[in-house]
């Protein structure tokens, strides 16, 4: 009776943890599904549970999108959608960390992206418009900022007032059309990391050992 007993308490046990660990683990499938979305439509049906939206190589119109919609929305693609004008209520992605806006059209961000202050990383590659130096004082209000991509901007040398991003520790300027280790390098505080190969370097390179900075050639 006492064996009999047991197994039906062992029963018992492992119905109960398969009761609780059932459910839990389709529901994490299931939300990690619902996480991810490239298609706008789609997107705008539930926002709030939107985490990354891919909106690259899109024809898609963006103007008249509520962004404080996407209360939950921490990566954001719109990659190679050729805009002219970037919505200022993408500002409002108060948790966004990732954004790439790479191969657009325009000059300048909106002053209103000042106020993403969760944002770590930001690709403004193949940007053959980009005014850099009128930019820096919008990207130096980011306090999280640390990995900024300006790689194929058609880059001879860094404005003036780059070490306003004094938050960065990435720099990407790979592709560009440097031909001496920009000075400006040096006034950054809390830069660990910069990648300049495939740029037009005039031999020899300026003395760099006591730069402190990793830099790929």
């Amino acid at each position: 009776m006492k064996v009999l007993m047991n197994l039906v308490k062992a029963s018992s046990l492992l119905i109960a943890v398969m009761l609780l660990s059932t459910p839990k683990a389709y529901t994490q499938t299931t939300g990690d599904t619902e996480k991810n979305y490239s298609n706008l439509s789609e997107a705008l049906v539930n926002p709030e549970v939107v985490y990354r939206l891919d909106l690259s190589n899109q024809d898609v119109n963006i103007d008249d999108i509520n962004w404080s919609d996407f209360s939950n929305l921490k990566y954001l693609s719109l990659k190679d959608d050729h805009l002219t004008k970037l919505p200022s209520g993408i500002g409002n992605l108060k948790n966004l960390e990732v954004l790439d806006l790479s191969g657009n059209d325009f000059e300048v961000i909106p002053e209103s992206f000042g106020n993403l202050t969760n944002l770590t990383e930001l690709f403004l590659n193949d940007e053959i418009n980009l005014k850099l130096e009128k930019n820096i004082p919008i990207l130096s209000k980011m306090p999280n900022l640390r990995s900024l991509h300006i790689e194929n901007d058609n880059l001879l040398t860094l404005p003036k007032n780059i070490y306003k991003l004094s938050h960065l520790e990435s720099l990407y300027l790979n592709n560009n059309n440097f031909r001496q280790l920009p000075k400006e390098l040096l006034l950054f505080d809390n830069l660990k990391f910069v990648d300049l190969h495939d740029n037009k370097f005039e031999l020899p390179l300026q003395d760099i050992q006591n730069f402190g900075v990793r830099v790929r050639f």
